[in-house]
């Protein structure tokens, strides 16, 4: 198996067919087919259904896709990292929570940037789904999200709390049965806290998973919503934005995960991650 024949297959499967993989790798057409055969034989399991209409992942293609997007960043790493100029130590590898970049992960990203200019950073917001799989496969080295990691080789660093307000873009809205509700996904202890306050309450008409998203929106749209109030601070001083008085408050802990093995020895990471966890604090 060649690293070759892991990106021509997941080529196919974002263009959707062998005719736009083989133009976006500038190889023809035979050669993507030839390279999906080679893959499939060492496999021993057919990964693509190829169509007229194009190509779809079969049930044994979609459980390998992520297996070939870990394989492909991870050598993308090594390349990288092997290939880093004297002047660089090391590559730091962060994940980061994409309601957790404002602020916080930029925090950390900025604070290692401008002190050790020996470090190669890389930086990845996405989803506490995805930050989990990256973490446990090896792609990151830092995770900061919400949820502390109970894995061997992981080490889990308290940084603080996320107070989550509730917020209008009116102060006359109101607490309970607001029509503009819009409902923001915060964990799970979140949404265990949320139903018992508001046992009376029906389902909101739109949901989001981010609360940048969410900010986004009630800007936009208005309404009202549970958000970090790190998030909205400045919309709140500027009156773009507005604090329900008497509305209950919840708090949702965010973490750093630690791949222990690589960044033992980096004391330049816990350095930022603490400096930040103060100023949080």
């Amino acid at each position: 198996m060649n690293v070759t024949s892991l990106e021509t297959f997941l080529a196919v499967v974002k263009t959707g067919s062998l005719i736009a993989a083989s133009k976006q790798l500038n190889v023809t057409q035979s050669t993507v087919t030839a390279r999906l055969h080679t893959l499939e034989d060492e496999m021993g399991q057919q990964l693509l259904l190829r169509q007229k209409t194009g190509a779809s992942l079969t049930a044994s293609g979609l459980k390998f896709q992520r297996y070939a997007e870990v394989m492909v960043e991870l050598w993308r790493q090594a390349r990288q990292e092997t290939s880093l100029p004297d002047s660089m130590t090391a590559i730091g590898n962060i994940g980061c929570h994409v309601d957790l970049w404002p602020h916080l992960g930029h925090q950390v990203f900025t604070r290692i940037f401008n002190r050790h200019q020996d470090i190669a950073l890389t930086a990845w917001p996405s989803t506490q789904m995805d930050i989990d799989r990256w973490m446990a496969s090896g792609v990151i080295d830092v995770a900061i999200g919400y949820q502390p990691s109970t894995a061997t080789g992981q080490t889990t660093l308290p940084i603080g709390d996320d107070q989550l307000v509730l917020v209008a873009d009116r102060p006359d809205r109101p607490l309970r049965h607001d029509p503009g509700y819009v409902y923001v996904d915060g964990g799970e202890a979140f949404a265990r806290g949320h139903t018992a306050a508001y046992t009376d309450a029906g389902i909101a008409r739109v949901s989001f998973g981010s609360s940048v998203w969410a900010r986004q929106h009630l800007l936009d749209h208005g309404g009202s919503a549970y958000l970090p109030l790190r998030l909205i601070t400045e919309d709140v001083a500027k009156g773009r934005l507005f604090l329900l008085d008497g509305a209950p408050q919840f708090s949702r802990p965010i973490v750093a995960v630690l791949n222990s093995s690589t960044t033992q020895n980096w004391p330049w990471l816990h350095d930022a991650l603490e400096q930040v966890k103060t100023s949080l604090t």
